[in-house]
């Protein structure tokens, strides 16, 4: 009779979830930092031990300083190559890089192509432009807007074909002085994917990384309830609106959703919207959306893909996230949404869809 209720007692003992019998016990942990790409990078995810938390949010800021140095265009850093160095060399000689710049930059080029130019990182000169009037008239409502014919002016040097990469000799150049680089379409999307993927290596397998809204999931939540994570789509009305609700929530695993939209970066002028999402056809702020959620695999492909579908018109982004196996959300300037079939599922009030393991 001992020996039975031993047997039992050892069975329940089993079943609980506690680090014995070989089960550990997983635990929520949430973790942030500033200081990188001019935003808030947070990090939640399941782990059996806080040390061990503590240690890829350490490993994840290291890396997010590396990136934000070697992506930055506006500041230079001792012993560091980075998007300022080429285009402070404009014109003068080619600029040697480390290859995780030159892998970044081939990155760009090719899913420039993939986009049909939406997204153009030689914009840099109609950009700085566009950038120097938002710091000018920051927080005010009666702005100005720079002169088209400055605009023009600029996009002269904007060519991105002209971008030399020299994979052999591990060097860039921009062979106009006129021209510049800005990577910020995809810049923190990419850095995300990486840093992300670095934790998966490093045995860290069940969390969400965030960029400044550039999200990345891995595997289920270990909670024992969920087998996806819930990912809220902003609501860019809630400036106008303090009490208005995310759209909806995405149930996902294993892939990233980036929103690009035009309720941050911004400024006013005779009552209108000037946001930092500039269309390269006509040099001014693309007006059809207020917001485009992207779910991808990658999340440098989603950052750089919610920038090309906020300024292709419908129709061509529709093809565009088709083609390149993206799904996507529109929001309409009159708070309507436009959505790729196949993303509806995943949805929580449009699509029924849960987060639990049951589903």
């Amino acid at each position: 009779m001992k020996r039975f209720l031993s047997i039992i007692l050892i069975s329940i003992f089993c079943l609980m979830p506690l680090s014995g019998c070989g089960i550990p016990k997983y635990t929520k942990y949430r973790g942030q930092f500033y200081g990188t790409f001019d935003t808030v990078v947070e990090l939640v995810g399941y782990v059996a031990k806080e040390k061990d938390f503590d240690r890829y949010l350490a490993h994840a800021k290291e890396r997010f300083q590396y990136y934000n140095q070697l992506f930055d265009k506006y500041n230079t850093y001792e012993g560091v190559a980075n998007i300022k160095t080429i285009n402070d060399n404009a014109g003068i000689a080619p600029v040697t890089v480390n290859e995780d710049l030159l892998d970044f930059l081939e990155f760009c080029m090719e899913w420039e192509q993939k986009t049909d130019g939406t997204v153009n990182i030689a914009l840099g000169p109609v950009l700085s432009i566009w950038h120097d009037y938002r710091e000018m008239y920051q927080g005010s409502d009666d702005g100005e807007i720079p002169s088209m014919e400055a605009l023009q002016e600029a996009d002269r040097y904007t060519d991105v074909g002209l971008l030399e990469i020299d994979r052999e000799r591990s060097t860039v150049y921009l062979p106009l002085k006129e021209m510049s680089l800005d990577v910020g379409c995809c810049a923190k999307g990419y850095a995300t994917e990486k840093v992300g993927n670095e934790l998966y290596e490093m045995g860290f397998t069940s969390f969400s990384i965030s960029g400044g809204g550039n999200v990345r999931t891995y595997d289920a939540p270990l909670d024992g309830v969920r087998e996806k994570w819930g990912i809220s789509i902003g609501n860019p009305f809630m400036e106008e609106d303090p009490a208005a609700q995310p759209l909806d929530i995405l149930f996902v695993r294993n892939c990233s959703v980036v929103t690009s939209g035009d309720y941050q970066r911004y400024y006013m002028a005779d009552g209108k919207r000037y946001h930092h999402i500039i269309d390269p056809k006509t040099l001014m702020p693309a007006s059809a959306y207020r917001s485009v959620t992207v779910v991808a695999e990658d999340s440098g492909v989603a950052d750089l893909l919610s920038t090309a579908l906020f300024i292709a018109d419908l129709e061509t982004g529709r093809a565009m996230a088709e083609r390149l196996g993206a799904q996507a959300v529109w929001v309409l300037p009159d708070g309507s949404m436009e959505i790729t079939e196949s993303l509806i599922p995943q949805m929580k009030e449009l699509g029924g869809a849960t987060a639990a393991i049951s589903q």
